[in-house]
């Protein structure tokens, strides 16, 4: 049987979140996969803070097509520039996606709850610990609030593309955290206390190695839990998550 050719995976801007070790590799790993044909990018932006980062020192690959454009910057003041930029239009940056770094703060969550913050300037937003425990092998809850699960007990290698087969156990992954995150709501809602979401931030790898976080649904969820906190009090669960790892946040904003 001949080989089906695949159309390769379209972007608007991508943005990958720091220039050092991770960064590169990541731009590396995009360069080889548009020289393949496996992905076409229009704007390939890498933030870091360091005018002298690793990307920034090494330039473009030579004979590369697809270069990256630095940015200076901390992360988040210019992801609240480049979201805010997409939530005012969404059609606009529907082709949009977030390369994260391993190592990140849980950047997007504090998006919305800043955007809410911004949006309801005399009510009180809050973050706050999750009320129970994931249902998930491994968590530990962060100084900040931030819930940090996983459902590897063992050191996963740091490019992993989560594949069907765990390269670890050798078996089936038959898990996803965004599954683990409904049923963690789904669960809190028997009990009796009414909460928003889980509002997914979901991690995929696209080509090559290189995992994204699409705009988009950042996008919907800072239009939704505005729209939710103009009427009254919330309570929303927001994760950014791969299928295996994640970092949940609990945001309640306070009744007029």
């Amino acid at each position: 049987m001949a080989d089906v050719a695949r159309s390769p995976l379209s972007f608007g801007t991508v943005v990958v979140i720091g220039g050092g070790c991770y960064g590169s590799y990541y731009v590396r790993q995009l360069q080889r996969a548009a020289a393949a044909g496996a992905v076409e990018i229009d704007d390939l932006v890498v933030v870091d803070r360091d005018p002298r980062c690793t990307v920034a020192e090494q330039g473009s690959a030579a004979g590369a097509e697809l270069r990256p454009r630095v940015v200076v910057s901390e992360w988040t003041p210019y992801l609240d520039e480049f979201l805010s930029r997409a939530a005012d239009a969404p059609a606009a940056a529907a082709a949009d996606a977030i390369v994260p770094s391993p190592l990140m703060p849980h950047l997007l969550y504090q998006w919305v709850v800043a955007r809410v913050q911004q949006a309801l300037p005399g009510r009180v937003v809050r973050q706050v610990p999750l009320a129970a425990e994931l249902p998930v092998p491994w968590q530990r809850a962060g100084e900040d609030g931030t819930h940090y699960a996983s459902f590897a007990t063992w050191m996963c290698p740091i490019n992993c593309v989560e594949p069907a087969r765990c390269p670890h156990t050798k078996g089936p992954r038959d898990w996803t955290m965004p599954a683990a995150l409904e049923e963690f709501v789904a669960g809190t809602r028997r009990s009796g206390r009414d909460v928003a979401g889980p509002y997914v931030f979901h991690c995929t790898h696209r080509a090559y190695g290189v995992g994204m976080i699409d705009v988009a649904p950042v996008v919907e969820a800072d239009a939704d839990l505005r729209a939710r906190a103009s009427r009254g009090a919330v309570d929303a669960i927001v994760g950014t998550v791969s299928h295996c790892h994640g970092a949940v946040g609990r945001m309640l904003v306070d009744p007029p």
